[in-house]
């Protein structure tokens, strides 16, 4: 799914939404519950206090179910996507797809919006292989803008997945001309629905076996 134009580059594409829960295993198992697919274990990020697992969502995208690592040590700082103040799994932001991610952080600063510095980031796989990547900081502002993320020569962690279709992409905004401004800073666009509401809200809807499973603030069927 095309997320945004050439113009600093090759299009960017949506990479991955990212599901963050308090407590990684029970929404493993409601999810599963709920679409009749159980996410596959990703791995843990050394240092950030958490772990994922994966669903596909078809297209070379993926969802990325994220929460606290118990075979961790508590961080020295807070998990990325606010994941230590939820109460209960939330669709927290969206991650693009792009090359060269150094010059795209250039240009959207240029444009008036700072993604971040890219960081380094790695993690090993369950058979033991090793993925390493570029990205903005996640889980900074109100989870509207999306990071980007270049994973370089790495092979993407879509491929394999099982997958629940994604349906529909909704996201409600308080000021959509300024959600509009920082995706335009970015190269990129929502790729979906936009409306006004009186809160940030990200909703994903997946084509499960049961039936469509709404991933937004909790996971509900449709």
């Amino acid at each position: 799914m095309t997320a945004g134009s050439g113009a600093d580059g090759p299009p960017a594409v949506l990479d991955h939404l990212v599901l963050a829960a308090p407590d990684l295993s029970a929404t493993v198992a409601e999810v599963a519950a709920l679409t009749g697919v159980r996410p596959v274990p990703g791995g843990s990020h050394p240092g950030r206090g958490t772990r994922n697992h994966l669903l596909g969502l078809g297209g070379g995208a993926y969802l990325e179910i994220i929460g606290p690592d118990p075979e961790q040590p508590a961080p020295d700082r807070p998990r990325w996507f606010g994941i230590d103040a939820l109460t209960g799994p939330r669709l927290v932001t969206w991650a693009v797809r792009v090359t060269g991610i150094a010059d795209r952080v250039a240009a959207a600063r240029a444009r008036g919006h700072d993604p971040g510095a890219a960081v380094a980031m790695s993690r090993r796989t369950p058979d033991g292989g090793r993925l390493a990547w570029q990205l903005t900081p996640p889980g900074t502002g109100d989870g509207s803008a999306p990071f980007l993320l270049d994973w370089g020569a790495t092979p993407h962690p879509s491929a394999g997945l099982p997958v629940l279709p994604l349906v529909a992409l909704r996201a409600v905004h308080p000021d959509p001309a300024a959600a509009r401004a920082a995706w335009a800073a970015l190269g990129v666009r929502w790729p979906g629905e936009l409306t006004a509401g009186p809160d940030v809200r990200l909703t994903a809807v997946v084509e499960g076996r049961y039936g469509r499973v709404a991933f937004g603030r909790g996971a509900v069927p449709v």
